[in-house]
């Protein structure tokens, strides 16, 4: 056949690459094409040997042939290209719905009243009065504080005033942790997920069943063939394999599948983002969390890169960038990274290499020890049985173990997470063995032979994939041909050898056994927190305060990529065992037909029509499986999810302002007197009264200048005014608390009595540093003495309620 036939053969797969019937016709005619350009080439070498190098060197045929199989693959390459975008979009639409259809409607306009919620709303407010220099001291007493959710909650107000549009501290404080939570922490998910997917069906065999007749050709009877018959074989089958791969690839489609849930799945869970947003809210350490998938892919990508001695500058510098910004969002989740992050750097980096992050660990935790000395005093530090002394257990041992197996979803959701997580592991590690144990005999044999198998399962798969995969990190556009067909010897060493190199890093067993363990990091963490009690446990959950709702945000992080390579990991095992049957037979049927003839024949397309057709029912038929497993999971964590419903009722109970205790922190009442008194003195003036009993809300509320706008108004800072205030006052000595009062601003000082601290603060640490600023006696003996004028009486919403002004001379 000439070579004009041979570029109308490859133009017909690229102009119909969609049919079914004409990609096997071309299928069939590539295989008798070779086939019959072998032979001519064996029986007139001797005439023709000078035409047929300038074609394999790349001649005028040979250029436009491979230009044809360019084109032939373009259409299936742009399906690729636009498929992972798709399914991405869908996923992070989905996630985002979702988060936007639970979030409380009552917070749009009132605060959230809780311990931290005062404190995130004064540091948007404080950069509104500021501008963004103030991002760097936050803190009333103008220390740090990590400013990154404020600063973009600052941006969106920002953003829509360039609009015209007035957008309240609350609307965008809930806009920004609505972006984090449904778009930024689902989108990161997924892209740490298809990093392991595509790790882990990188050279995958199960889904191409050509290169199974492929190694099937190699039996003892086909030992007798000639050796340039057999490489011709081999030759015939690595094309196929090639034109195969580009228009069917079970595992690319399993692949955006699972990504297509993976972001439903990451905010399905109570762990994150919801448990944060009820716990204080702890906005800042969630922001961080949403940030950190990023951080982790980068990571693990940068140790690809030093694997492979190649783009190293590129990921480190990435990974710096993406490693800043989890800082600025909050310090604290570098103890996060580096627990997850442990047994990746244990298997996969050079030992000087894991030496030296060790070492860097060291150092961060003394800096970690030597901060918490000096920034929190405390007699009980050389003893930690006694750290965290009020904290008490919330789960058992087998509701904590539970909880973590099952991401924290509940009802069947929860069972079914489970079983697919314990399943899927076990048949992760079962693969990854299989296939480190064949490679490890696959480079052995590579070793003996003087003759380089060119048809390879996952030599064959990943000479086409490699060119042609991407992923949704990857360029859309991005479209690489084969090289020419005749390569020097010297190149063909070389990259055997770096074949041979790459197959033995066993990269799906590091990843599941790095996945694993760090799993198991997680969840010891957790046990000690929600169970266990005593000095290690207190040691070993410190640095996350022993708080549950921050560890809780660690297990999506590690049980939804373990879940993904597991699933995928079945799927695997149930196709392979599915398609074995029929390999089988097929296989012995072309290895006995080419043992006749050192020609292939239509026969032997035809068996590998069959081979296909056989591989297509199973595997496809697993991926739809595959798909109503994992949609079925997704739907139902929607629909059984009472711990998520719980959150969501306890941030509405705490936003709303019908309670039936009047000294809670924000009641109608309450809101109404913070209203008049700030009609009444201005937003200039300064406001003193004890944060415990909401008035601290009135800064955000009215823009009143409140002394006090957060509940944690350290004592032990020497810049700041609070302990100088709160010790003047409660000293009963007029002079020294006009002396200390009165310097504080030009305008006027007012003192606000609203009744008792709320219950709901009683567990703040710090809240007898405030009594004398509700102590009755006390007040009465600076009102007799004129420290203190009344000016408004507020007794008809509480006993003892009024608004007082100090007797400075002004």
């Amino acid at each position: 056949m000439t070579s004009e036939q041979i570029t109308n053969t490859g133009s017909v797969s690229g102009d119909c690459g969609s049919a079914q019937a004409r990609a096997r016709t071309h299928v069939q005619a590539y295989v008798q094409t070779q086939a019959r350009q072998n032979g001519s080439a064996k029986d007139g070498s001797a005439t023709n040997g000078p035409a047929r190098n300038d074609s394999a060197k790349g001649g005028p045929s040979g250029q436009k042939h491979g230009l044809q199989r360019c084109h032939a693959m373009l259409r299936p390459v742009s399906l690729r290209a636009l498929l992972p975008w798709l399914t991405s979009i869908i996923g992070v639409a989905s996630a985002l719905c979702l988060v936007i259809a639970w979030f409380p409607s009552t917070v749009w306009n009132t605060p959230i009243v809780s311990s931290d919620a005062p404190a995130h709303y004064y540091f948007i407010h404080r950069l509104l009065d500021e501008g963004l220099g103030a991002a760097l001291h936050l803190w009333p007493h103008d220390s740090f504080y990590p400013p990154l959710f404020h600063i973009c909650a600052y941006l969106v107000i920002k953003i829509a005033a360039l609009f015209g549009v007035q957008c309240s501290i609350y609307a965008a404080f809930n806009i920004t942790w609505i972006i984090a939570s449904g778009v930024i922490f689902p989108a990161g998910m997924l892209v740490l997920c298809r990093y392991f997917l595509r790790r882990w069906n990188r050279g995958n065999p199960i889904s191409n069943p050509i290169s199974r007749i492929s190694q099937a050709s190699s039996t003892p009877e086909s030992s007798s063939v000639s050796e340039s018959s057999n490489v011709s074989n081999q030759q015939v089958s690595s094309a196929v394999n090639r034109q195969y791969n580009v228009t069917f690839d079970a595992t690319f489609v399993l692949r955006n599948l699972i990504g297509l849930f993976v972001p439903v799945l990451a905010v399905s869970s109570v762990c994150h983002p919801y448990g944060l947003l009820n716990a204080g809210p702890l906005i800042a350490f969630g922001f961080a969390t949403s940030l950190l998938p990023f951080l982790i892919a980068a990571t693990l990508r940068l140790f690809d890169a030093i694997a492979a001695r190649e783009h190293i500058a590129k990921w480190l510098a990435i990974t710096a960038v993406a490693g800043v910004v989890c800082l600025v969002a909050h310090p604290r989740i570098a103890f996060t990274y580096a627990l997850i992050l442990v047994p990746f750097i244990v298997l996969r980096l050079p030992w000087k290499l894991i030496l030296g992050a060790f070492i860097a660990m060291c150092v961060g935790a003394v800096a970690f020890v030597a901060l918490m000395l000096t920034s929190f005093k405390s007699d009980r530090w050389a003893n930690p049985d006694s750290w965290f002394h009020s904290h008490q257990p919330s789960k058992n041992l087998w509701e904590s173990i539970s909880f973590c197996l099952t991401d924290g979803l509940d009802g069947f959701p929860a069972i079914l997470f489970a079983l697919l997580l314990i399943a899927g592991t076990a048949a992760a590690f079962v693969c990854a063995s299989r296939r480190a144990a064949a490679r490890a005999s696959d480079s052995f044999s590579s070793a003996a032979s003087t003759v380089v198998p060119v048809a390879s399962a996952d030599v064959d798969v990943d000479a086409s994939t490699s060119d042609i995969a991407v992923s949704a990190a990857d360029s859309p556009v991005s479209v690489s041909c084969p090289p020419p067909a005749s390569h020097s010897n010297a190149t063909d060493a070389a990259s055997a050898s770096s074949e041979s190199s790459r197959l033995r890093r066993n990269d799906r067993l590091r990843d599941v056994i790095a996945l694993t363990a760090a799993f198991l990091l997680v969840a010891l963490v957790y046990v000690c927190t929600v169970t266990l009690v005593g000095a290690l446990p207190n040691i070993i959950s410190a640095p996350w305060y022993r708080d549950e709702n921050r560890i809780m945000t660690m297990l999506p992080l590690v049980a939804l990529p373990l879940l993904v390579i597991g699933i995928n990991a079945l799927a695997e095992c149930v196709s392979a065992c599915a398609a074995s049957a029929s390999f089988a037979p097929s296989a012995s049927s072309f290895s006995t037909k080419n043992s006749a003839s050192s020609v292939p024949s239509l026969s032997s397309a035809s068996a590998v029509s069959s081979v296909k057709n056989a591989s297509f029912a199973s595997n496809w038929i697993v991926l739809i499986a595959v798909f109503l497993v994992i949609a079925i999971l997704a739907v139902s964590a929607q629909i059984v999810c009472p711990s998520r419903s719980a959150a969501r009722d306890t941030i509405i109970a705490h936003s709303s302002l019908n309670q039936s205790d009047p000294n809670e922190q924000l009641t109608e009442q309450k809101i109404d007197v913070l209203r008049k008194v700030t009609e009444r003195t201005g937003t200039q003036a300064t406001i003193i009264s004890d944060p415990l009993n909401g008035s601290m809300y009135a800064e955000t509320l009215f823009n009143a200048n409140m002394l006090y706008p957060i509940i944690n108004a350290r004592t032990d800072v020497p810049s700041a005014p609070f302990g100088k205030v709160e010790t003047a006052f409660a000293s009963g000595d007029a002079q020294q608390v006009l002396g200390t009062v009165c310097p504080l601003t030009d305008a006027p000082e007012y003192f606000l009595t609203m009744g008792d601290q709320a219950q709901s603060l009683q567990s703040f640490p710090y809240r007898a540093q405030y009594d004398s600023f509700h102590n009755e006696e006390l007040i009465d003996t600076y009102v007799d003495g004129g420290t203190l004028v009344k000016v408004a009486d507020y007794s008809q919403y509480g006993q003892g309620w009024a608004l007082y002004r100090f007797g400075c001379t002004d």
